[in-house]
């Protein structure tokens, strides 16, 4: 889309949607024609915006807030702003942007890449030949509870216990048990957990814990007990995806499961806030 297009848009209550930042300029045929998403880019102070116009009254206030919780609206829209910034960061490091970051004119734009432009090129030049991965554990408490039923000596020594109790002793045994067990678990939890999690912070020049999702957001069966973000190398991540193969072997019999992905826009390693980010 040239210039003339976008300010005939905007003449029609468009507004600009923004993406992400780059310092590289993008090419964006094929982003086009993947997604269907019009896209061009804004040049300021050696920096690309890549952007698209879309109907102001869609991204009203009030009509926003309504159309974020239509999940086939909300899943096309991030469909479209992942796979944008995703297809730029295949030939150059962005800067991604959150979902519905607008601006009412590319002047508004401009004033806030000229803001933080240094800001925005100090991360770009951070980002520079590394990736975002994302690694998630869940896990199936019935594997878990079968492991160390089978596993632990204190366990094992109640239920010898229970055997040769009385109903009244055994009774208050099998309390005693559960409430070992409860225990018990809770301590491998955390203990898989920060050792896996640990191990992979090795791999990386940067790590983050991020918020445990829902069975309904995840759709799993098992709970989830990491969700983790880490910035690699690019060419340190088939070292990285090594450790996460042998984290899988060494719990898989305790019941965890490991949903590593990437590469993803390094939403979570950007060090500077701005109004619109």
């Amino acid at each position: 889309m040239d210039k003339r297009e976008g300010n005939r848009q905007n003449n029609l209550s468009m507004c600009i949607y923004l993406y992400c930042v780059t310092d590289k300029m993008p090419s964006l045929e094929r982003i086009e024609k993947d997604f269907g998403a019009k896209v061009y880019s804004v040049s300021w102070n050696n920096l690309y915006a890549v952007v698209g116009s879309v109907p102001e009254d869609e991204f009203s206030k009030e009509n926003l807030k309504k159309n974020l919780g239509d999940m086939e609206w909300l899943e096309t829209r991030v469909r479209i702003h992942e796979g944008v910034i995703e297809g730029v960061m295949k030939n150059a490091c962005v800067i991604p942007f959150k979902l519905a970051t607008l601006f009412n004119t590319e002047d508004n734009l401009k004033a806030m890449l000229e803001e933080y432009s240094l800001d925005i090129k100090t991360n770009l030049r951070d980002l520079e030949g590394k990736e975002e991965w994302g690694v998630k554990i869940y896990l199936s408490m019935e594997m878990l509870k079968d492991a160390l039923l089978k596993q632990d000596e204190g366990l094992s020594a109640i239920d010898t216990e229970i055997c040769s109790a009385s109903a009244g002793k055994a009774f208050f045994l099998k309390k005693k048990k559960e409430g070992l067990l409860s225990t018990i678990i809770n301590e491998r939890i955390n203990g898989y957990g920060q050792d896996s999690f640990e191990r992979l912070s090795k791999q990386s020049i940067r790590s983050c814990i991020n918020k445990i999702l829902p069975k309904e957001v995840t759709e799993r069966q098992e709970d989830m007990i990491l969700n983790a973000a880490f910035l690699i190398e690019k060419e340190g991540v088939s070292s990285f995806v090594a450790v996460v193969d042998s984290l899988k072997m060494q719990y898989h019999e305790s019941g965890l499961f490991f949903d590593c992905t990437g590469p993803w826009p390094p939403y979570n390693f950007v060090s500077f806030q701005s109004s619109a980010i």
